[in-house]
């Protein structure tokens, strides 16, 4: 029986392990929901800070894991490509606006009614393309966060059936860059062994044939691979069970649209909001359900579904619930004024709403990081400690 060391308690931690991807990508698209539902800028810089903190702190050291800045980055040029926009083609200037710049305006023709090129530029009209670029730019920063937590290969190995092929496509796709990446570093490192030439046309060609021949082997290890492992076999499945799922998939996802389009216009008959909208899931399930029937596979190790997939999924699921609630109840808060300019507020229930969107930030499990060396010991003699030999005295 080991025995335990006098003076030191037993501290339990829990060990890394990888959260399931569809957890994060609940919670994320709980997260845009959320930023769908305002322009109050205040909590969409609230949505980006909870982003950028959970993925701080649970992001691992895989190259798509760093993906997030550039999604910020993208987020930036969103806003000032909407700010831009909105100054070069200004309109619709009432005169309790105020005027922040006159640009000189271009006249157009008479068939680009409505159409104004130049002109006064109002502080409100690029607030509000400020606050509409920063609200898309925080729908994009959720699918970037959705992308830096969640492992995209393990994401597509929970797909159903009837994605298969498109699965496997995908995989297979968005492994390319990171291993071409990777070819091109290890050349280049090689050659600079070597002392030869690493950047410059001339270093082009010595650099591209080895990378284009190392991709040429990975393709025929994938194949084999794959191959091997029974990859694009198929079940018993007949021609008209095919049709029928193609039927279903196609059907479902007009059906789909159709809903949503009936959500989003207000003017839209009523059956064609919710009812439709739950008939095409119900289409696309039954779809998915027979397509998965010709697929026979099986999963080594599946990620398990434990509480701290739960409580990520639940804090993003109710951020979303919230927002859609307040939106009802107090859409003021959620969509401030302009006129006149002032300072927006923030609803409690919001800020409590998004606060708790963070705990996954803590509850989640640590991700596995790879071990990072040590610092390099050089084991050099100490020159105080060695001895000379004595050089003989002949007798």
């Amino acid at each position: 029986m080991p025995m335990r060391a006098r003076g030191r308690p037993h501290v339990q931690r829990r060990l890394p392990r990888a959260l399931h991807p569809m957890a994060w990508w609940i919670w994320a698209i709980g997260l845009a929901v959320a930023a769908s539902r305002t322009t109050n800028p205040l909590i969409l810089l609230l949505i980006l800070a909870v982003l950028a903190l959970v993925v701080a702190a649970r992001r691992t050291e895989a190259p798509w894991a760093r993906a997030f800045k550039y999604y910020v980055g993208l987020a930036g040029v969103v806003i000032a490509i909407r700010v831009v926009f909105r100054a070069v083609f200004g309109g619709g200037i009432t005169p309790d606006d105020h005027i922040l710049v006159r640009l000189p305006q271009v006249p157009l023709p008479g068939w680009f009614a409505g159409v104004q090129l130049g002109g006064p530029v109002s502080v409100e009209a690029i607030l509000s393309a400020a606050v509409d670029g920063l609200r898309l730019g925080c729908l994009l920063c959720c699918i970037g966060a959705a992308n830096a937590l969640a492992n995209p290969k393990r994401a597509l190995r929970v797909l159903p059936g009837a994605l298969y092929e498109l699965g496997v496509a995908v995989v297979v796709s968005i492994s390319v860059a990171p291993q071409l990446v990777e070819s091109v570093q290890r050349v280049r490192r090689a050659r600079r062994l070597r002392a030869g030439r690493t950047s410059g046309l001339r270093a082009v060609r010595s650099v591209a044939i080895p990378v284009l021949e190392d991709a040429l082997d990975r393709s025929l290890r994938l194949a084999a691979a794959m191959e091997s492992r029974g990859y694009g076999r198929v079940g018993r499945a007949s021609p008209a069970s095919r049709r029928t799922t193609v039927v279903l998939l196609v059907a479902g996802l007009l059906t789909l649209c159709a809903g949503a389009y009936g959500l989003l216009d207000a003017s839209a008959p009523a059956l064609l909001g919710w009812p439709t909208l739950v008939v095409g899931a119900v289409l696309c399930c039954a779809g998915l359900a027979l397509g998965s029937r010709r697929v026979i596979r099986t999963q080594y190790r599946p990620d398990p579904w434990r509480w701290p997939e739960w409580v990520v999924s639940t804090s993003g699921l109710q951020a979303g619930a919230a927002l859609i609630w307040l939106s009802h109840a107090d859409p003021a808060g959620l969509y401030p004024s302009l006129y006149p300019v002032q300072w927006p507020g923030l609803p409690v229930l919001a800020a409590v709403a998004l606060v708790l969107a963070a705990i996954p930030g803590i509850a989640a499990p640590p991700s596995p990081r790879p071990e990072r060396p040590g610092p390099r010991v050089d084991h050099k003699p100490d020159r105080t400690t060695m001895t000379r030999p004595r050089a003989e005295v002949p007798a």
